[in-house]
């Protein structure tokens, strides 16, 4: 069989040069018939499924931080009244050397003032307490209280 020649006066020269391409590798569509196919992605897609996910993952991460950030405000509470309550034991009248770890008994006698004892409020009997039960407390190792019981 004889190879037909080509009429290079009826080729549109430009409209083949369309077809072709120096740098196949980044056309968006196959640059021959067994090309794989390519698909053209929708962008509007992809950018909405990634912003909800970022959307998601720092609202999961405020969320985590404002609980440790109450978690701190919480104890920050718990040392605050820790050293109310210690100052006003150690201005109270005592008349022993409390020992850590155990627990007293804070009064409020008739004229105001305080009284830390070791006697609880229903162990007193028949005596008549000191005055108003107020707490119950622990010293604790570093030398505030602990407040157990309020009264």
């Amino acid at each position: 069989m004889k190879p037909t020649k080509i009429d290079l006066n009826r080729l549109d020269l430009e409209k083949e040069r369309e077809k072709t391409t120096e740098t196949p590798g980044l056309i968006a569509f196959p640059h021959m018939v067994g090309g794989a196919l390519i698909r053209p992605e929708d962008k509007g897609k992809i950018k909405g499924r990634a912003l909800a996910a970022m959307r998601e993952q720092t609202n999961r991460q405020l969320q985590q931080l404002y609980r440790q950030a109450q978690l701190l405000a919480d104890q920050a509470k718990e040392i605050q009244k820790r050293a109310e309550i210690s100052e006003t034991i150690y201005e109270a009248d005592m008349n022993f050397e409390p020992l850590i770890g155990h627990r007293y008994h804070l009064y409020q006698r008739p004229g105001g003032e305080h009284l830390l004892s070791m006697i609880g409020p229903q162990e007193w009997g028949r005596s008549k307490r000191p005055g108003e039960h107020l707490a119950s407390v622990t010293l604790l190792a570093d030398h505030t209280w602990e407040l157990v019981e309020e009264g």
